[in-house]
């Protein structure tokens, strides 16, 4: 339930952050989502109340939404044009990084909880956080990360094109010099210049013929991409291998044997995806998707599932998924949209990814309950 909470502050982050970051710059609303990030991961540790650990969670979650939308398109606008694709695809690398380190520090947490529960004087305020309510340590070690990306973005300068846009020509210029050169700055100058004249940066021109089509292409790939059950796994995960026959530790263990996968796959298609390009990419991934999910569902139809074979095609999938469409769709969103509605439209395909995100984490526990494992596989398979 503290998850489905967090998915509400992302919808609500993700709906305001196009707007902030097009007034503000992207930087300062990085910022902003830090700060959003280590408070919540602070008040997580130390709730006087549920009704408090919802709250920070839902701000949290905010902190999220806004860095969903900012960070690719901060990428996508810094980047030098022959690299831009392998840049943005860090984003979605520092993703699944932070999962798999989440996942092993929560293992860790809770193999140190379970050899250490019982010792003698074990009532001091460490031994509550790191042993008798584990929980409060697996919140608590979200303050590192969110500290860490606070100090660095002190030190990143701003969005030459949002500088442009802005009327610091100057600085976004000579920004643009020292990623580029001067020669390659020039010729993106230009460009930059040429799409502000051409553009007026209102919401209704995503409506218009051409930007139209990039607008259905962007919300389609987060809402198919959310339906596909990537983060039902991921929120899930130690459920979905109980189910299986794996007691709550080893799926701990095993889930974090799946970060690994996503975090390998990730990084093979960051340097592939300039070489091969997007569609292929999507296209070859997602046909090996929808054959894992299949294997997936077959196998929790029988009364006895193979836990560990569930873990191999489980392994699978994340593998494809995150070969596919999870590397794809942070760097072909920023990229189909000119500069001045860049921003609008990453708010609503962020919006309509954490809308999706959500509904599909609070179905998930009902239609399973309720119909079983492999109608979740199923539906999935069948989006």
């Amino acid at each position: 339930d503290v998850y489905k909470r967090q998915l509400v502050g992302c919808i609500l982050g993700a709906m305001v952050a196009g707007i902030l970051g097009d007034k503000y710059g992207r930087r300062p609303v990085l910022i902003l989502a830090a700060a959003l990030f280590f408070i919540s991961a602070l008040g997580c540790t130390i709730p006087p109340s549920f009704k408090f650990l919802y709250s920070v969670r839902i701000i949290g979650g905010i902190g999220v939404g806004i860095a969903s939308v900012l960070s690719p398109l901060y990428i996508s606008e810094f980047s030098p044009p022959g690299i831009r694709g392998r840049l943005v695809a860090l984003y979605q690398l520092s993703i699944v990084t932070g999962i798999l380190l989440a996942y092993g520090s929560n293992w860790m947490l809770l193999n140190h909880s379970v050899h250490n529960d019982g010792l003698t004087g074990g009532s001091g305020f460490l031994y509550k956080i790191f042993v008798g309510e584990v929980w409060r340590s697996m919140f608590g070690m979200e303050m590192v990360p969110a500290l860490l990306l606070l100090v660095l973005l002190l030190f990143v300068p701003e969005s030459p094109r949002w500088l442009i846009q802005a009327g610091s020509s100057k600085s976004g210029k000579r920004i643009l010099e020292k990623i580029s050169g001067t020669e390659v700055a020039k010729v993106e100058f230009k460009e930059i210049l040429f799409s502000l004249d051409q553009e007026k940066g209102k919401l209704r021109e995503l409506f218009r013929p051409g930007l139209r089509t990039a607008l259905m292409v962007a919300v389609g790939l987060s809402v198919f991409g959310q339906l596909t059950g990537i983060n039902a796994v991921i929120y899930y995960g130690p459920e979905i291998l109980k189910q299986a026959g794996i007691q709550f530790g080893n799926a701990l263990q095993f889930q974090t044997i799946l970060g690994i996968i996503n975090l390998v796959f990730t990084i093979l298609a960051l340097l592939l995806i300039d070489r091969l390009g997007r569609r292929p990419l999507l296209i070859g991934g997602m046909a090996a998707v929808v054959l894992t999910l299949l294997l997936a569902g077959l196998l929790f139809l029988t009364d006895t599932p193979n836990g560990m074979l569930i873990v191999m095609v489980l392994g699978a999938y994340i593998a494809c998924i995150a070969f596919s469409i999870c590397a794809v769709i942070w760097v072909l969103t920023p990229e189909i949209f000119p500069n001045r509605v860049r921003g609008r439209a990453m708010s609503i395909a962020a919006f309509t990814n954490w809308g999706t995100n959500t509904v599909a984490a609070y179905l998930f526990p009902w239609y399973v309950a309720s119909f079983g494992m492999h109608i979740g596989f199923f539906l999935s398979l069948i989006h």
